[in-house]
């Protein structure tokens, strides 16, 4: 466990970038950072490290306040991904990789034969191994950036802002790629990010801060999308917050009406949807299963043309349909329980 004990840090000329910060980041779980710009998110990221160190207060690791640690032998101890990467330009992404392994006395072979496991793990064919970075797309070095951190095992991760330099369409490949593998390896991660979208798809627990490094809220996604403890966080995590948080139940317990009930939806002989039919032809149609959330239904059944949204088995044959009127009576029947 991270624990911030009322953390203070500031800066020559009376800048204040964290304020009495109090907080504790559970071991196993991912907790990210996010706030507007200048609110001593990165600024409290890089005290776990040392990289910055507070002007009051403690930063402890499993109870030891890490200010009387070694700086380099704790950083070594502590994975860090940054935008960009940061990797070394004259290395090639294997040697990239083996950096850490090396310095903590691991053979050139050993680490060499560890790092392209990490590679194929985030997603990175052997072939890459002997790239130079230069050579590589945003999203690859990023992959790279998180192989290299992992490359000691550490039990500890920072991440500042890892994804924000790709492409939304990267970016979601990336974000599928991490939740795979924090679901594998269950390390203690901190993230910093500026996106609330990104917060609330990563973190187990989600960290709003405000202007003057002041702590707004902590808590989970849901309950801060349910529960936004003031004006300023209403606002920050978004006006749609209801429907957003819609993303955490499944469609399991939609009641839905036989697929027969749906005007102009057409099937194939086996029973798998095959599109609307309307007046100007047969349009494309994207399905949900139960496992899915209710938001994808939501949006499913609004922007459906005939306003229904169809579910399927996992053998892809429709068992059911739900309007967007049926979606509703669902959602505010919920609602008074």
């Amino acid at each position: 466990m991270i624990t911030f004990d009322d953390v203070v840090k500031v800066y020559p000329g009376g800048s204040t970038a964290v304020d009495h910060l109090s907080l504790e980041l559970p071991t196993g779980r991912t907790t990210v950072f996010v706030g507007p710009s200048g609110c001593g998110k990165t600024t409290s990221l890089r005290m776990i490290n040392r990289m910055i160190s507070p002007t009051s207060g403690r930063v402890l690791i499993d109870g030891e306040d890490i200010a009387g640690r070694d700086e380099a032998l704790l950083r070594r101890g502590i994975g860090y991904v940054i935008q960009h990467a940061g990797l070394f330009p004259h290395r090639t992404v294997l040697d990239n990789v083996a950096t850490v392994p090396m310095l903590l006395g691991r053979t050139r072979r050993q680490a060499r034969t560890d790092a392209l496991g990490l590679l194929e793990r985030v997603g990175l064919a052997p072939e890459f191994a002997d790239r130079y970075p230069a050579q590589l797309s945003g999203g690859q070095q990023q992959r790279v950036g998180v192989a290299r951190a992992l490359a000691a095992d550490p039990p500890i991760m920072l991440m500042d802002e890892p994804f924000s330099a790709v492409d939304p369409i990267v970016r979601a490949g990336l974000h599928r790629e991490f939740l795979r593998l924090q679901g594998d390896l269950g390390k203690t991660i901190a993230m910093v990010t500026h996106d609330i979208d990104e917060a609330i798809k990563l973190g187990d627990v989600v960290a709003i801060f405000r202007q003057g490094g002041v702590l707004a809220q902590v808590g989970t996604p849901r309950e801060l999308l349910e529960s936004p403890a003031d004006e300023f966080v209403a606002e920050f995590v978004g006006r749609d917050r209801g429907l957003r948080s819609l993303s955490f139940d499944t469609a399991a317990d939609l009641p839905v009406r036989p697929p027969a009930e749906a005007p102009g939806l057409v099937l194939d002989e086996a029973g798998r949807p095959i599109g609307w039919r309307t007046g100007d032809g047969i349009h494309k149609i994207a399905t949900f299963t139960s496992a899915d959330s209710l938001r994808l239904v939501t949006d499913l059944a609004i922007t459906s043309p005939t306003g229904i949204a169809v579910r399927v088995t996992e053998g892809g044959t429709a068992d059911g349909i739900v309007s967007h009127h049926d979606l509703v009576d669902h959602l505010a029947g919920r609602k008074k329980k």
